[in-house]
């Protein structure tokens, strides 16, 4: 997928596009990482691309079981998951987050695709202190544009962290990942030698 979101056929198609596009720099931010670089915290915060990715996992399997309509854990035991899913484990690798991922992408894919209306209404869960208590549902069109707005504010977060494990940018990765032939105006990334 080149940097641009192709043209679309619908709103459905147009909504899925551009979350598989966001999905898609999320992942290229961990390209040519090792498990060790994708655990790294370089900047204050401690966010790494791995945990970010995981998170970002997690948060969409979590609102597609809220349009399902789903029972939720409770509220402390999703708090600690929550927490726990910013950090690539020692035991957690970035291949198998991000095999996860796909697991997940496809589910949304194939929840979407079940959905004759996406003014379908959600109802919004209660008993979580950041939901508006003065709403009563979202509609599925809401979720897919939370989902894309979540996933494009932590892809910006693992550029920025990712340009400080290895000077890594987000259009020299994609040209690494793709393919692309250097040009004056663009050199692929490549790992430096350590």
């Amino acid at each position: 997928m080149a940097g641009n979101v192709p043209p679309v056929a619908d709103e459905r198609d147009g909504l899925l596009r551009y979350l598989e596009q966001q999905r898609y720099v999320l992942r290229l931010t961990a390209y040519g990482l090792t498990d060790e670089q994708a655990r790294l915290t370089p900047t204050k915060s401690e966010l790494s691309v791995g945990g970010l990715i995981k998170h970002v996992v997690s948060t969409e399997d979590g609102w597609m079981d809220t349009v399902l309509q789903l029972p939720q854990k409770p509220f402390a035991e999703s708090m600690r998951e929550y927490q726990e899913n910013y950090r690539l484990g020692p035991d957690e690798t970035l291949e198998s987050v991000l095999a996860r991922y796909d697991a997940v992408a496809a589910r949304t894919a194939e929840i979407i695709a079940g959905i004759d209306d996406l003014g379908q209404a959600v109802p919004v869960p209660q008993g979580v202190p950041w939901f508006p208590k003065d709403v009563e549902a979202w509609s599925v069109r809401w979720v897919l544009l939370h989902l894309i707005q979540e996933t494009a504010r932590h892809a910006g977060h693992a550029d920025i962290i990712r340009e400080h494990v290895d000077g890594g940018t987000a259009f020299p990765i994609m040209a690494a990942a793709e393919g692309w032939p250097e040009t004056p105006w663009m050199k692929p990334w490549s790992p430096q030698p350590a």
